[in-house]
């Protein structure tokens, strides 16, 4: 790898003028110095052939200066070339001297880099004698934002309150009855009554219609007899329930005269000759056979035995019964409701988003809730390294041996999580250099070889944590503001503290730059998706700033 160094600084010139036969990137600003909050053009403008696919740099990558602004892409073909002019407007809100970092233009398969430019950022000067001065207001508590979570637990609320609104409305509401559902709860005396009174508004007796009059006449004499005396008087000939009628009364069951009986026989047996011998009564004889029936209905009710206590008593208890076998069976239907609500719920939000997720946002998965939580950038070490974690990293001290001490200088910030399996660490190391250590280190050859030892010695100390089965991969980095650095990054068995060998992966990005060289450790167990989308993050937010910026 230290060779790969080397040539790139004598191979640089020839790959450059390969490349300006094709392509030609070149970049400007409008002006080199404005007053606090002003506005610079910085425009970027790209040669190259037709077939090519140029990608301007997007984002925040012109640290420390703000983009506010990314204008469209304007376009002139000449020839068989095209002419790509892309502007950014950015400001500055601190008065100083700041350097606009080099950015990125892939043009094609190959990349570039614009020219860092210098900027200079001047304060806004203030007559005092005519502008008045105020005292400096005092601090504001501002209340720390509230999280997502109150809307979580409103949707939720909702989606509960709706569940509980259904199941209330189709399930427990008491409906209101109908018509008919009314005179089914009546007593079977009212409903006989009610049914010959609706007889009386019929048209059948003014249309001569005997047949269904008759039908409905001896329907309800029948119906009435059913339910309060012989339970098959429906589907009995007329000469069977006469039959039982006598018994019944013989049996001292039912006290109905030997007239009331004859009366409802010979109704019956007229009816029977007028449904199927269509014989013909005279309609007076039919309204005077409708009479009688509803008088008969009045003796069968005064002959009823009164109920005993006993009777009573297991009439309660099959109401009670009937009322428990009703409650439960809404109980049920709820439970019914209430799991096929939520597994619809989780079908398709499983089918919009995956089971997985559906399942990791509903037990609360660590890792995915650190990826979707909210993200801090920071500074650590100087020089700065500007990186993008899901917590803020904490500082750590290294004892180093008091020969060291003097020639070494280390800051090292980490965030660590055994139960997710992830470990992010940051570290600045300054060196005091002799002039002859100062020399010999300055050179591209040098910086290579001492950037390669280092990752040497990150991965033996990967193996003498217990690590095994460590492969190791190196190639350039490039950092979004155009720092080159060095990755080495492969996957590993990582032993946990049972001695369990799980597999995982690290990288170690390094930089060097005079005395000072620049890490960053990024290690975390293969089985999890949420910590490869988190390292993944955290890797593209790398970013190197200098001092002056």
């Amino acid at each position: 790898m230290a060779s790969s160094f080397k040539l790139r600084g004598s191979c640089l010139l020839f790959f450059l003028l390969s490349l300006v036969s094709f392509a030609q990137v070149t970049s400007s600003i409008d002006t080199t110095k404005i007053r606090i909050g002003e506005q610079i053009t910085f425009k970027v403008l790209v040669e190259s052939d037709s077939t090519d696919l140029v990608v301007f740099p997007e984002g925040q990558t012109f640290m420390p200066l703000e983009m506010i602004a990314s204008f469209k892409i304007d376009t002139t073909k000449n020839n068989n070339k095209f002419q790509l002019i892309k502007e950014y407007a950015l400001t500055q809100f601190d008065s100083g001297a700041y350097t606009i970092p080099k950015q990125k233009i892939v043009v094609g398969d190959n990349i570039f880099y614009t020219d860092s430019l210098r900027v200079e950022v001047q304060t806004v000067a203030v007559d005092t004698t005519k502008q008045k001065l105020f005292d400096i207001k005092p601090i504001i508590i501002v209340e720390k934002a509230m999280s997502k979570c109150w809307l979580y637990t409103l949707i939720g609320l909702l989606v509960l309150a709706l569940i509980g609104f259904v199941l209330y409305w189709f399930i427990w509401r008491k409906k209101p009855l109908s018509e008919e559902e009314k005179i089914a709860l009546l007593p079977p005396y009212d409903r006989a009554k009610m049914a010959l009174k609706k007889l009386d508004e019929s048209d059948y007796l003014q249309k001569e219609e005997l047949k269904d009059y008759y039908s409905e006449l001896t329907f309800i004499i029948r119906k009435y007899l059913d339910e309060k005396v012989y339970d098959r008087a429906l589907e009995s000939t007329t000469d069977q329930l006469v039959d039982r009628l006598n018994i019944l009364r013989d049996g001292n069951q039912i006290e109905l005269s030997t007239n009331d009986i004859k009366n409802i026989e010979t109704i019956l047996k007229r009816a029977d000759l007028v449904k199927f011998a269509k014989s013909a009564p005279d309609v007076e004889l039919a309204r005077l056979d409708r009479n009688t029936i509803d008088i008969e209905i009045d003796q069968v009710k005064e002959a009823l035995p009164e109920p005993t206590e006993e009777e009573k008593l297991l009439n309660e208890k099959y109401r009670d019964d009937q009322e428990r076998k009703q409650k439960r069976k809404k109980i049920w239907l709820t439970v019914a409701a209430s799991i096929l609500i939520v597994i619809a719920t989780f079908v398709g939000f499983g089918l919009k988003y995956g089971f997985k997720y559906v399942v990791d946002t509903i037990t609360g998965e660590e890792s995915k809730e650190l990826l979707e939580g909210k993200w801090v950038r920071s500074d650590y070490g100087i020089p700065p390294i500007m990186i993008t974690t899901p917590v803020v990293l904490e500082r750590i001290d290294f004892e180093l041996a008091d020969e060291l001490k003097d020639k070494i200088l280390n800051t090292s910030f980490r965030y660590l999580s055994t139960s997710i399996g992830i470990d992010i660490q940051v570290s600045t190391t300054k060196f005091t250099y002799t002039d002859e250590e100062k020399e010999q280190a300055s050179s591209d050859e040098a910086k290579a070889r001492e950037l390669l030892v280092a990752s040497e010695k990150y991965i033996q100390t990967l193996e003498a944590n217990g690590a095994t089965n460590i492969t190791v991969k190196r190639e350039q980095f490039i950092t979004p503001n155009a720092a080159e650095g060095f990755k080495t990054y492969g996957t590993l068995m990582l032993p946990l503290d049972d001695g369990e060998l799980v597999p995982a992966n690290y990288k170690i990005i390094l930089f060097k730059a005079e005395n000072v060289r620049q890490q960053i450790i990024l290690q975390w167990r293969g089985d999890n998706v949420y910590t490869d989308e988190i390292i993944e993050r955290v890797l593209n937010s790398i970013e190197l700033k200098k001092l002056e910026e």
